[in-house]
């Protein structure tokens, strides 16, 4: 189970039962069945803000006239994680002391990314924009009765603005951007595609135009902000966008795959069994995402998948009967790791209390001719010279199960570099 799976408190169907017990205001539009009708817009209303104030103590306004806020948490968590494993200290964990600010585009009526955002990790910080009048008003009123002004700041925009107007925010960097882009091209593919399903759609609220259509529909409005990004490039950590269709996917890795970003995400959110949306992200940086987080849906065809950031081997330990051979003989395999990492030319520092290791090479430094050159003085380069934030590759060695390594790629873009150098350390522990 992923990171993000297991915090997802709604990947199971939502009991509505309970919560009508919970909110007296939901119970009101719950059937003598049990279930909910999904084509009353009042009822979906309801259901959101309910879900909010229970799970997240956040109150809600929802206008009639607005797109009304699926429960959109698989988006966040997986934002987390992103940001979790592309860290500057390369713990693949969550850093509670870390301060994070994020751009919001096209926030809708009420903020809901940023309210679920900043609710749940207090060192969050967004700032939300929106073309529409009633949103910014409605958003900005929403994160006043929550509290939230502190850290949520709502800007309007104009559409002729960048979509990333750094500068009109006041802020030099970014840690990420997100979106929930108008999905449909026109008003007539919207109407098709809603003809188009067996069942009422789960947000029956009926969404303004500019909510729901733009010209060139997700596409042209995501390759507008990968268009963008090649300016900025690592003023932003983490560009990302939800998209409405798996089509879309493949035809925006293979835009990113044009302009040679080889550090992206995608990924799939699915709400109990109904709704399916996907994601996609990019970073001009170097900084590799766990290779959950980065492949996170099998949707797509294999070959635009990113390529994985971790590479694992079994050791194969003599066979023996008694459990102290076995565990000095897997020592003795842990200390050739070590041994062999700390012979190169790296920055390499093991933890044996975790049996596990991170190193950094400014460039490949075990090929035959690197070690040649290791053994002449006059050419030999001073270990101290070895910069992280500089280096081509970071890595993790982690020996997992007692019998697995893994090596995790932390940080480069060179992917033969990174295969050569798991080779290498497979065949030295083998040998």
């Amino acid at each position: 189970m992923s990171m993000r799976a297991s915090r997802n408190i709604y990947r199971d169907e939502v009991d509505f039962t309970a919560l009508a017990l919970q909110s007296p205001a939901f119970a009101k539009h719950l059937k003598a069945n049990g279930q909910l009708d999904f084509s009353d817009p009042d009822a979906v209303r309801q259901l959101t803000k309910s879900l909010l104030q229970r799970d997240f103590q956040l109150e809600v306004e929802i206008p009639e006239n607005r797109l009304c806020p699926p429960n959109r948490l698989n988006y966040i968590l997986w934002l987390q994680d992103l940001l979790d494993t592309t860290g500057d200290h390369y713990r693949d964990d969550y850093d509670p002391d870390r301060e994070v600010l994020g751009l919001d585009v096209g926030t809708g009526c009420c903020s809901i990314y940023p309210l679920l955002g900043c609710s749940l990790r207090p060192h969050w910080r967004f700032v939300a924009t929106d073309i529409d009048d009633d949103n910014i008003q409605t958003a900005r009123k929403t994160v006043s009765t929550n509290k939230l002004d502190s850290c949520i700041e709502i800007l309007q925009t104009d559409p002729k603005d960048d979509l990333f107007p750094l500068s009109k925010l006041n802020v030099d960097r970014l840690d990420f951007t997100m979106c929930n882009p108008p999905f449909y091209a026109s008003r007539d593919e919207l109407v098709a595609s809603a003809d188009a399903k067996e069942r009422p759609p789960f947000t029956a609220c009926t969404g303004s135009e500019t909510e729901m259509v733009t010209s060139g529909g997700e596409i042209a409005f995501i390759a507008r902000m990968i268009e963008q990004s090649l300016h900025l490039r690592d003023k932003v950590i983490w560009y990302t966008s939800m998209l409405g269709k798996l089509s879309s996917v493949s035809i925006l890795v293979e835009k990113l795959l044009q302009h040679k970003n080889n550090n992206y995400a995608v990924t799939e959110f699915i709400q109990g069994n109904k709704t399916r949306r996907w994601a996609i992200a990019w970073s001009w940086t170097d900084l590799r995402p766990a290779v959950t987080i980065a492949r996170g849906t099998t949707s797509i065809p294999k070959h635009l998948l990113p390529f994985p950031s971790e590479y694992a081997f079994t050791l194969t330990a003599p066979t023996s009967n008694s459990p102290s051979t076995s565990t000095s003989s897997l020592t003795d395999l842990i200390a050739k790791i070590n041994a062999e990492l700390s012979s190169l030319h790296i920055q390499w520092h093991w933890r044996q209390d975790l049996t596990t290791g991170v190193g950094f090479a400014m460039q490949n430094v075990w090929s035959r001719q690197a070690r040649r050159k290791m053994l002449n003085p006059d050419t030999r380069p001073d270990k101290a010279e070895i910069d992280a934030a500089k280096a081509e590759l970071g890595f993790r060695v982690q020996n997992a199960m007692k019998v697995v390594v893994v090596v995790r790629w932390l940080k480069g873009t060179d992917t033969v570099l990174f295969e050569s150098f798991c080779g290498m350390l497979k065949r030295k522990v083998e040998g």
